[in-house]
């Protein structure tokens, strides 16, 4: 069962997320979108989806610390084991609450509202169940880790993260994540269904996110008065004010 789970499953899992999502951009890109719903209920969209996404921004890039930099490496940058958890824990379980209360408030929004809730497909119910599950979980893992004294607590970087590192090398170190414990193979487990049912979902709009915004260029809007003929501009003494004007078009 170990090797099935910590050795087989991982790559399964890249395969599906890899081949599915290629299969969706190529026969439904029509339905390649989150299939926006803020014309229908704005308020409470307003308070959830920042609290949901910049948390897992913070999420994200906890993981990666955590699992894809060795443990030599902060030592090496004289960051001490306390002073790493202690950062850990406090920033990791900040995120990992906004995390879940953000997306607790968008489901329960997008069950409240009914034009949402009828535009929800049977793929986008199932992966709020695993969504929901992979970010408590990691809340609990990490208020586990918390409540254990410093010299007995349990550190995922001598077992998880060599686990995880083993799998980009083709040569998954299965004893290492045999020896965690159940809260953390609990959330690997959930985690990876997830992922594999990332193409399937909404949650694929994330694989295309507009990044390329970021260092576009600016867009200039110029104004034109009501009347005026296309193209003429009223001619004015002076220095003029920059920006746009209430009757922009």
């Amino acid at each position: 069962m170990d090797v099935l789970l910590w050795g087989v499953a991982p790559y399964l899992m890249v395969l599906i997320l890899i081949g599915g999502s290629i299969w969706r951009y190529r026969f439904d890109q029509f339905g390649w979108t989150t299939r926006s719903s803020q014309l229908y209920e704005s308020r409470l969209l307003r308070i959830a989806s920042p609290m949901f996404h910049y948390g897992l921004v913070f999420v994200v890039a906890g993981h990666f610390v955590g699992l894809v930099i060795p443990k030599s490496l902060t030592d090496a940058v004289g960051m001490s084991e306390a002073l790493y958890h202690a950062l850990a824990l406090s920033v990791g379980l900040i995120a990992g609450v906004s995390t879940l209360l953000g997306i607790v408030l968008l489901v329960i929004r997008r069950r409240r509202t009914g034009p949402v809730f009828m535009a929800t497909t049977r793929n986008d119910k199932a992966m709020y169940v695993f969504l929901v599950g992979a970010i408590a979980l990691g809340v609990w893992t990490t208020l586990v880790s918390a409540a254990q004294p410093s010299n007995t607590a349990f550190d995922y970087r001598e077992t998880v993260s060599p686990w995880f590192r083993s799998l980009f090398v083709l040569q998954p170190d299965v004893a290492s994540m045999a020896a965690a414990p159940m809260e953390f193979k609990w959330h690997t487990v959930v985690g990876m269904i997830l992922f594999a049912m990332w193409p399937f979902t909404r949650l694929v709009h994330a694989l295309t996110a507009p990044f390329h915004y970021l260092f576009r260029p600016y867009i200039v809007y110029r104004t034109r008065d009501e009347g005026a003929a296309p193209g003429a501009r009223e001619v004015r003494r002076g220095w003029e004010t920059t920006g746009t004007r209430d009757r922009d078009h």
